[in-house]
Formats: C-alpha cells, structure tokens, sequence
C-alpha cells in the first residue's frame, strides 16, 4: 500500500496525553495514582450554564447553525471583548469552534503559507508547534528568560523576512506566568515594525493572581494583526463541551470561516447556548473557582518550595513549574512509578530539566501528592 502523510508523520504525538495514558493504564490495574499532567478544572460545569443548555435541547436547538455560531453567542462574546479585554470587536470579527485549540488550528491554516515562520515563545504548549507544521510553516523558538519568564531583546535575533506570526500565550501553559506590559509592547512593537501578525492565547486571562491580565490586542493598534484565542474550558470549567472562540480582524475570520465550514461545520448548536449563559450570567462561580486555585497555589508552590525546588513565577493558570536536576522524563517516570503522582516532563513544553504539576485537583489529593514526593525525594 501507499505511504501515508509525511507531514502528519512528522508530528509528534502530544506527551500530556501520553502521560495521562500511562497514569490511567495503572488505574486501572488498582493503583492509586494522583493525576497532576492534564490542564482540567476538577469542578462541575456551574449549573446555570448547563441550565441553558438543557433549556436549548427542550427548545429542540438540536438542528444546524451559522458555521460561525449563533447570533446570541457571536454578540455576547463581542459584548465581553469590548467590556473586559479592552479592544473594539463586532459580532462579524469572531468565530466559535469546538475548543480554543480548534480555533488555534483554524487561524494557522488562514494565515500561514509553506515555509512561513512562526516564533514560538518556549516554554510552550505542545499543540502550537504541531498546528503550524500541518499549515505548512516554520516553527522559530525563542526561550523566555528562565528566572522572569519576560521577554527582552533578544527575541530581535529569530526575526526574518520569513517570519509570519508570534504566538504568546499569557497566562502561560506550563509555566503559569503572566506576560507584562512590558513583554507585550515589545511583541506589538516588533509586530508593527516587521509587518508580523500576532496570536495571543488568553484562554487562563481569568485564573490570574496578584496580577493584572493585558490583552495584546488591546496594546496599540494591535486589534489589526491580533487573533486572539479564548474558550469556556478553564474559567468555566467546560473542558468537555469544546467551546471556544477566537476574534480577529474580519478578514481572518473569513479565512477562517472557510476551514471551519469544510471540516467540523460548527461548534454544537445546543453548547453554544451553555456559552451564552456562562458570558452573560452570574460570574461569581469564576471567582469562586479562581479563589480555591489560589488556595492549592500557594500550598503547593510553598511545599516545592520548602523541598529545595525552583518554581517559575505561578501568576496564574493552574500550574506549577518546577525546575528539576536531572532528566526531567526519567525524573517524571520515577514519580509516577515510584510515589504514583503523574505530573508532565518539561521536555514536552521544549523545556527540558523542568516538570509540570497541575493543581486542579482536590486540596486532599494535593496534600497526598505532595507527602508522596517527600518520600521518595528522601530516599
């Protein structure tokens, strides 16, 4: 038979999941293991949200829909931007797919050409690298300072006449950090001198503390080469309705639009109607959740922390990033087979010698976690 996709034999396959695999293969066998690798709130979907989405199937919002999504979540969406995110957007600059990591996927596909590049800022979440190498382009990486995580010039040597795109992500996946004014006019800055579009990944902007979350587009004139990438899974907790949005100048959406309509058609009709509420209705489950992820911070950085480990600046998401001597795979395996704590090796991120620890997890479980890994430290 023919080969298949080179290109597509070219990506890696994504390393959270693999460990997640691995912790519930032992699960499975009766192993008591605690999960820190995957990036899920452990709460329930608050319940006027998934209120509004039983309402729209009663109502039979069971059938087709714009491919953009419906009207109602298209302005409420807009309504947020323009309130919270501190740059001008209309209904007709957004698009809803299944999940903010749809949304990434469809914008590099709109964007990139062959051979453009792409600056990745590493540490970096794992799909980025993959969705610009199925459009076609060139990933560029670019270490962020590794005691700050900021950037500063030196982000000036990965420009070429190729370079297409800059992707941030702020607050981080995986290291937590919140980029500064600073940081960020130093992307717009170089953006608008180089004639480069920017994607700015906000999907954490509400897990923030003690910090102030900044929109890039909302930096200048950058609203004009910004698509930025949001969803419900975090902040909502609705990791598996695959709800998510990105809003860009209209003649990204309509790029856009295109890959959507020829590949998943639409985000489901009935969920879009679950996002409408979680926009529109009471915020206070955010805080709630927000305030409890702040709690598990604290404890868990401090514990790393009074064990001799470095942590990155945890400002927000729901993270700890934990530097590591040695390998940090071999040093993940040891911890998952010797203490039965599954955390993500650094390596997945492009950050070798550093390991992931998701907190969105029980304060019970977290404690467990953490007398686990004394343990077998002390051995």
């Amino acid at each position: 038979m023919k080969s298949l996709s080179a290109k597509i034999a070219a990506v890696a396959p994504s390393a959270t999941i693999a460990i997640s695999d691995k912790a519930k293969k032992m699960e499975r066998e009766g192993i008591d293991v605690i999960s820190m690798s995957i990036g899920e709130p452990d709460f329930d979907t608050p319940k006027h949200i998934t209120d509004a989405c039983i309402d729209a199937l009663k109502r039979g919002e069971t059938h087709y829909a714009p491919s953009n999504g419906i009207p109602e979540l298209l302005s409420a969406i807009s309504e947020k931007i323009n309130r919270e995110n501190g740059f001008p957007c209309t209904p007709q600059q957004v698009i809803v797919a299944c999940g903010a990591k749809d949304a990434i996927y469809e914008a590099m596909e709109a964007v990139l050409n062959p051979g453009d590049e792409t600056i990745l800022l590493t540490p970096a979440w794992v799909s980025y690298e993959p969705c610009v190498q199925i459009a076609g382009g060139k990933v560029v990486k670019h270490a962020v300072n590794q005691k700050t995580f900021q950037l500063d010039d030196s982000i000036l040597e990965w420009v070429t006449a190729k370079t297409k795109m800059i992707v941030v992500n702020s607050p981080s996946n995986p290291s937590g950090a919140v980029l500064d004014k600073g940081s960020l006019k130093l992307v717009a800055d170089l953006c608008l001198d180089k004639d480069i579009y920017a994607m700015s990944d906000e999907i954490y902007e509400k897990l923030v503390y003690g910090k102030e979350h900044i929109s890039l587009a909302s930096i200048g004139d950058m609203a004009q080469r910004t698509i930025t990438i949001n969803g419900f899974s975090k902040s909502y907790a609705m990791t598996g309705w695959r709800l998510g949005y990105a809003v860009a100048p209209v003649e990204i959406i309509k790029a856009m639009s295109k890959v959507q309509q020829h590949s998943i058609s639409q985000a489901t009709t009935f969920a879009m109607f679950g996002g409408v509420a979680a926009l529109r209705g009471d915020q206070l489950c955010v805080e709630e959740m927000r305030k409890e992820f702040d709690r598990r911070r604290k404890y868990v950085i401090s514990e790393l922390n009074a064990m001799g480990y470095e942590t990155a600046p945890a400002d927000g998401a729901f993270y700890a990033f934990v530097k590591v001597a040695g390998d940090d795979t071999e040093i993940a395996t040891r911890w998952l087979e010797k203490a039965h704590v599954a955390v993500t090796p650094g390596s997945a991120f492009d950050a070798p010698g550093w390991l992931r620890l998701s907190y969105a997890t029980s304060m019970e479980r977290l404690k467990e976690a953490m007398d686990r890994i004394r343990k077998i430290d002390a051995h």
